[in-house]
């Protein structure tokens, strides 16, 4: 490999044909043979008169200027030139490339992949061996095995970030045991993600013994940047950034993200000079704050700049079981009025009442335990009967928090799931027949879990329940009265707790229920307990299976096949494995987050000394530009031939027509330049250059007279062709399937045209997206509101990070923020969308795995004010790049491979475009099928 700046030559020795130009040049000006004079008398017949077609005595210089052109491009292409040449070592020896392909270096994959490709393309122009080593933990055991250039390229090809940790021993294990030393000295390459890791300096060892070592490394300011999972202060996160390198300033923003990818809050961050850990506070309202399901380091798309958060952070769920009856449950004097209002803003409440059985026989707390929950409140409920009492005291004794507030029942009977023996009935302080009066609160104890709340000086007691004396009643008391008698009592029932408040949930015995210091009460001791929960019957600590799975971008997806179960007890002290990846285990309602990066992990960065050379990821890939140089030299060949033929007579010009020579190599390349500019943009511009030539009355009439689909012109000449071409092979398979016999589509300018006459705008978003004037705002505002669906498609579902967010994201986000847009939902099981004319689950494009959202619906199918007066929602959002898999050329051919489902994918993609245009065009009939029934019935009296 020649290689002079960004220019390199894969044959160098080619461009020793340079060398023959001025032979070439001889040949081409050689004067033929003067003609042998004859002399013949009627020659002077001839005399004076003159000869229009004039040969010349010698090839005229500008046509051999020409030739010497095509000459020199042909020798410059079988060098075969290139942009952005490899800095791979060069040699003919086999080559060993290293990949470190965890979660570090999925932040700037697209650089690693550009310089892995540059790699293998020389060892494909050299011919060389190549074995190709991932460093990622894998439970593969299979040989390191030498591949040729074109095997290793399509390995590399599917290689992509895994979630995990590198395992660098383990690497440096199967390189020990494959058979690459028996083939001599190899040049390695170790294409690293700028971190250090455990075994590093075992696999740097055994790479050195292999041959020499060249490491690329990211720049300092481009390593990978962790979080730890955070602490919580109050209703605040507390949350510790990391990065390997302390030299620089690096910024950026957390951000605290909700379901369905909304941003919550976001926060700056800056680590400064020196500095390897920098920390920030996320401080938000407490609804927010139990909404939070993920924390992320914004536009840094890895596994290890998500935090997940489960209801060890947030959402701790409640059960409140009420001894009364359900016809006694008015709203303020419910049981359980009170206690939905104190605890419903820091929980998730689940209701139950003793006196109720489900429709298979089985208890409401039978029901309520076998789920997860975190803590269990009675209100009044004297007994606990039959199985609940068994089941009750095994939660209990498995860990959980069983908080029981006294009244009339509990007053007259308990059972044994008490922290102290009562005394039978119950004492009551003030009223007419008492001489005791209103008792307030003692101040808590230090060893009290309320120890420090404040104690407002107008709660009192007017009636309790009083505890037997007894030597443990002491250290069982949490809360006092000011006469010293308990208020709240507690006691460990096996590893969880039994606390008794000795007055009632609601305001028949105090006014606590309706005083600040009830909500913290509970809140404190929401915070002392530990989470269980158990299903059918089984122990609390039952497995836990794979829900969702990070992905090395950050993504949650669907759980790798070999993903195993994990208990609930070991879950916190585990790391990420092959066996246990990162991400969600348990079930939608309740799970456990393990997260990539553990709570004192620290990152640091990979010792290079050990290599002998050095380097930088590449920006971009190599280019080859072989094919541009044939083609342009084929191209002044063809105008060499048809000069050629003009100067010898066989093709005749007009005398208008005809240039001087020194005019014609001036203009020649203009013209090819054009002819070239011209063949590569025709696709692109002639049918909006097309469009553009029409009147606004003849474009309305093209629009009015056929049913057409039309797209959104973005000013970009790429994106509009192929949102052409996607919507023109649509309407194609629209024809071919369906009733439906779209014209070839339109595109419009939101800005001028009319888009009334459209069913479905198609409208690709671009990070460049420019704001639209109020004009247009208005237009498009009118067109949802009147029936118009408009799909919008960021096209860059593989670009999207853990928390949806991306440059087409944002603009699209910016955009609707200036439009009357509905609340929006990703299309659920049952929608129109999935049953218009194909059955559907999923909606893929040129991507697969990006979500469909779609106007959020109500009980009915058109609620009023939602959707529009055919109940079809007026905006879809995705960001599959739908247009790309539809799109077919002038022949009737794919113009983009699906990934990574292929022609399976595609032909899913047509199908969800039927389904589209059909919704589009007929509303909710399908939906409207299920009272076909009624309707009959009806008719039929």
């Amino acid at each position: 490999m020649l290689t002079l700046g960004s220019l390199g030559f894969a044959a160098p020795l080619a461009l020793l044909g340079l060398t023959a130009l001025p032979v070439i040049w001889w040949l081409l000006r050689v004067t033929p043979p003067a003609p042998n004079r004859v002399r013949f008398p009627a020659i002077r017949l001839l005399k004076g008169l003159t000869d229009e077609e004039e040969t010349p005595a010698q090839t005229p210089w500008w046509l051999i200027t020409l030739r010497l052109t095509a000459a020199a491009l042909l020798v410059f292409a079988f060098a075969e030139p290139v942009t952005n040449p490899s800095a791979q070592p060069q040699g003919s020896g086999p080559l060993l490339l290293v990949v470190d392909d965890n979660w570090a270096a999925a932040p700037r994959w697209a650089q690693r992949q550009a310089t892995l490709d540059s790699m293998l393309a020389g060892a494909r122009r050299s011919g060389r061996t190549v074995a190709l080593l991932q460093t990622a933990q894998t439970t593969r055991a299979d040989t390191l095995d030498i591949l040729t250039a074109d095997d290793a390229t399509a390995l590399a090809a599917a290689i992509t970030p895994s979630p995990l940790d590198v395992d660098y021993a383990a690497a440096a294990q199967r390189l020990n045991a494959s058979a690459l030393r028996d083939a001599g000295a190899w040049q390695v390459v170790w294409l690293t993600d700028g971190l250090a890791g455990a075994g590093d300096a075992a696999l740097a060892a055994e790479l050195a013994r292999h041959g020499d070592v060249t490491v690329i490394s990211p720049a300092a300011d481009e390593t990978a940047l962790a979080l730890r999972p955070p602490s919580q202060l109050g209703q605040s996160f507390e949350a510790t950034l990391l990065r390997a390198s302390p030299s620089g300033t690096r910024e950026g923003l957390v951000r605290a993200m909700g379901d369905a990818g909304r941003i919550l809050t976001e926060v700056p961050f800056a680590f400064s000079d020196g500095k390897t850990t920098t920390t920030i506070t996320l401080d938000m309202p407490l609804e927010l704050r139990n909404a939070v399901t993920q924390l992320v380091i914004a536009g840094e798309p890895s596994a290890g700049a998500v935090t997940m958060l489960d209801d060890r952070w947030q959402r701790r769920t409640v059960g409140l079981v009420s001894g009364g009856s359900s016809e006694d449950a008015q709203p303020l004097l419910s049981d359980l009025y009170y206690l939905r209002r104190a605890t419903s803003p820091f929980a998730e409440l689940r209701e139950a009442r003793t006196s109720h059985l489900q429709a298979d026989d089985t208890s409401q707390i039978e029901n309520l335990l076998s789920r997860p929950l975190s803590m269990l409140i009675t209100a009044d409920v004297g007994q606990l009967v039959g199985d609940d009492a068994q089941r009750v005291a095994e939660w209990v004794e498995a860990g959980g928090t069983l908080v029981r507030f006294a009244g009339p029942r509990l007053a007259a009977n308990t059972d044994d799931l008490m922290p102290v023996t009562l005394r039978g009935g119950g004492r009551a302080l003030g009223g007419a027949l008492t001489w005791a009066a209103p008792q307030g609160l003692a101040p808590f104890d230090e060893t009290s879990p309320f120890a420090g709340l404040d104690i407002p000086p107008d709660v009192e007691i007017n009636r309790q329940v009083l505890a037997d004396p007894s030597g443990t009643l002491a250290q069982n008391t949490w809360a006092r009265l000011t006469d010293g008698t308990p208020l709240v009592t507690a006691a460990q029932r096996g590893d969880g707790w039994i606390i008794l408040f000795h007055v009632s949930a609601d305001t028949d015995w105090s006014n606590l229920p309706i005083s600040g210091l009830y909500v913290e009460m509970l809140r404190r001791l929401l915070d002392l307990s530990r989470g269980t929960g158990a299903q059918d019957g089984e122990a609390p600590t039952r497995l836990l299976a794979p829900w969702r799975a990070l992905d090395g971008a950050g993504r949650l997806v669907a759980p790798p096949a070999l993903a195993q179960p994990v208990s609930p007890t070991r879950i916190d002290d585990l790391r990420p494995s092959p066996a246990h990846p990162p991400g969600l285990y348990g079930a939608a309602d309740a799970f456990r987050a393990l997260n990539v990066i553990a709570p004192g992990q620290s990152l640091a960065p990979l010792d290079t000394s050990f290599a002998d050379a050095t380097s930088a990821y590449a920006g971009t890939g190599e280019r080859a530009l072989k094919p541009l140089l044939l083609m342009l030299a084929l191209a002044l060949l063809v105008v060499d031939g048809l000069i050629a033929l003009v100067l010898s007579g066989r093709i005749r010009l007009p005398q208008t027509w005809r240039i001087p020579g020194t005019a014609a190599v001036l203009l020649g390349p203009v013209l090819l330049g054009h002819m070239l500019l011209a063949s590569t943009l025709m696709p692109w511009t002639s049918t909006a250059m097309a469009q553009e030539q029409l009147p606004g009355d003849d474009i309305a009439l093209l629009a009015t007279l056929d049913t057409r689909l039309a797209y959104v012109l973005t000013g970009d000449n790429a994106v509009d062709e192929m949102s052409r071409a996607g919507l023109s092979g649509l309407s194609q398979v629209l024809r071919a399937r369906t009733a439906i016999e779209p014209a070839e589509p339109l595109g419009v300018n939101v800005e001028r045209d009319e888009l009334a006459f459209y069913p479905m705008l198609y409208w690709p978003i671009l990070p460049t997206q420019q704001a639209l004037s109020s004009e247009a705002l208005a237009r498009v505002d009118a067109y949802m509101k009147r029936g118009g669906t408009i799909l919008f498609d960021t096209m860059d579902h593989q670009r999207v990070s853990a928390v949806g967010s991306s440059p087409g994201n944002d603009a699209l986000r910016a955009l609707l923020g200036n439009l009357d847009v509905p609340p929006l939902e990703p299309v659920g099981e049952g929608h129109v969308l999935t049953k218009a004319f194909y059955l559907l689950r999923t909606f893929p494009g040129r991507w697969a795995g990006g979500d469909l959202w779609v106007e959020a619906r109500g009980d009915d199918i058109a609620s009023p004010g939602t959707l529009n007066q055919d109940g079809v929602t007026p905006l879809l959002i995705g960001s599959n790049d739908f247009a790309a898999a539809w799109a077919i050329d002038a022949r009737g051919l794919p113009m983009a491979q699906p990934v990574p489902g292929g022609e399976r994918q595609r032909e899913m993609a047509r199908r969800f475009g039927v389904n589209l245009v059909m919704y589009a065009l007929t509303g909710n009939y399908k939906a409207d099928q299920v009272h076909v029934p009624a309707l009959l019935e009806r008719l039929g009296q």
